[in-house]
């Protein structure tokens, strides 16, 4: 498979599920950071782009996804994250376009309500950055994607909580996930841009 990505985590796209803790070499399990993604308070986005014809990029996002990750700040590369998307909550900007999208020729959503990517491992760059993996389900089809990962920052928020915020992308051909609606040569390709903020959860 010809997946590519790069990034400056999305997503990704699985569920709130519990993760495993990280685990310092040679020692007793480490302080692993529990966060909760804020979709509530919308500030964490699924958003992707595929060129239209091969004359101008058609961005859209999904409105409806939730999850939750581990981070560990001595031991980065045991971080873990789950999310879910919902696949019916595709917008594009256009209702007709959207229409299109939820039905048989792209997510089918009927079929398959749900999109879900959860990490397999972690690899830090030691500068913030790193190359994340996981297997990412859509359309019925589970494949593993590689994300491009940076950190965006880390700190208490104004109402005493705790935030840790990622971005990344991923890039792979649409065929790969048995979606091969014709939409030219110039339009195979989708980008999907992930931030994340987590909130963490103490105690």
């Amino acid at each position: 498979m010809s997946t590519r990505s790069r990034l400056s985590l999305p997503l990704l796209f699985a569920l709130g599920a519990a993760l495993l803790p990280g685990l310092l070499p040679g020692s007793a399990a480490a302080e692993v950071e529990q966060y909760v993604i804020d979709t509530e308070g919308a500030h964490a986005f699924v958003q992707f782009r595929i060129k239209h014809l091969g004359f101008s990029w058609l961005y859209g996002r999904f409105n409806d996804f939730d999850g939750s990750f581990s981070y560990d700040p001595e031991d980065s590369a045991s971080s873990a994250i789950n999310v879910a998307i919902r696949t019916a909550s595709i917008d594009s900007n256009h209702a007709e376009r959207d229409k299109h999208l939820r039905g048989k020729d792209f997510l089918h959503v009927d079929k398959f309500p749900t999109a879900t990517f959860a990490s397999t491992g972690y690899s830090p760059n030691g500068d913030g950055t790193g190359t994340l993996t996981g297997e990412l389900t859509l359309h019925g089809v589970t494949r593993p994607v590689t994300i491009a990962v940076e950190e965006i920052g880390a700190g208490t928020d104004p109402w005493g909580g705790y935030r840790r915020g990622f971005q990344g992308e991923t890039s792979f051909p649409l065929k790969d996930f048995g979606i091969d609606y014709d939409l030219g040569p110039a339009a195979q390709v989708v980008e999907i841009i992930l931030s994340v903020e987590g909130i963490r959860q103490d105690g």
